[in-house]
């Protein structure tokens, strides 16, 4: 399994909790896919480490180059603030492979994705990213794990940017505030899958398409195993994606 350097001392706070908006679109809360048309449904399947009998940490990544500044700061579950895009409802399991991947209860989980553009806030005006968020910070993100070992966040659909696939950042801590993972999330490709479908929705602000896109199997994260980083993601344009993911830990 490929190990990456990754940044650490990221602050902790008292965790609160925060009201909940509701998105217009809503995404749906099971696996069934949609039965609208064929251009407007995804019935992707991905390989969530820890959900069929694999018990080993998922992959560590690296958390840069646009890591969370103050995650403690930023304990909430709908992340969109003013971005807009196609809706997308994030579901994270934590398990732990020290009690035979029992759920996790009272991990701090922490995400950041980038917009429809490919932007992220809390940096930019420089050759990276030209475009500067560094006053702002859509779409990051921290809660902690229920009894069951989930985290959900409401979000839009992640765009992408030159030389990476779709993904999510996550940076799990114990209840402590010790790291104890920095991953990252692949999403399916292919046909009808939700990549496709939402960067061919023109209506709802992607409008780079996926020419020039780097999939997962040339991705410079990703390329080595996708397997246990490789996320399930069903619903349609017009009801909004939802994507399923279990994580491993050590704790």
């Amino acid at each position: 399994m490929k190990r990456k350097d990754f940044l650490r001392g990221l602050g902790l706070v008292g965790i609160g909790s925060l009201a909940i908006p509701i998105l217009n679109a809503c995404s749906k809360d099971d696996d069934s896919s949609e039965t609208s048309s064929d251009t407007d449904t995804a019935t992707d399947t991905g390989s969530s480490s820890g959900t069929s009998g694999d018990c080993s940490v998922t992959s560590s990544e690296t958390a840069g180059p646009f890591p969370t500044k103050s995650p403690s700061s930023l304990v909430k579950t709908n992340i969109v603030m003013d971005r807009t895009g196609v809706a997308f409802t994030i579901n994270i399991t934590i398990k732990n492979t020290k009690a035979s991947c029992a759920a996790l209860k009272g991990a701090i989980v922490d995400i950041w994705h980038c917009d429809k553009d490919g932007y992220y806030s809390e940096y930019g005006g420089t050759s990276m990213q030209t475009v500067d968020y560094t006053a702002v910070h859509f779409l990051r993100g921290r809660q902690i794990t229920d009894d069951n070992g989930l985290v959900t966040f409401t979000s839009i659909f992640p765009g992408w940017y030159t030389s990476r696939a779709t993904h999510i950042h996550v940076h799990i801590y114990n209840s402590s505030g010790t790291s104890l993972l920095v991953t990252q999330i692949a999403f399916p490709e292919g046909s009808g899958s939700a990549v496709a479908l939402v960067n061919a929705s023109t209506a709802n602000g992607y409008t780079k398409g996926l020419s020039g896109y780097t999939y997962n199997a040339s991705d410079n994260v990703f390329s080595d195993s996708v397997a246990n980083e490789l996320a399930t993601v069903t619903g349609s344009i017009a009801e909004g994606f939802v994507l399923k993911h279990t994580i491993n830990v050590a704790s």
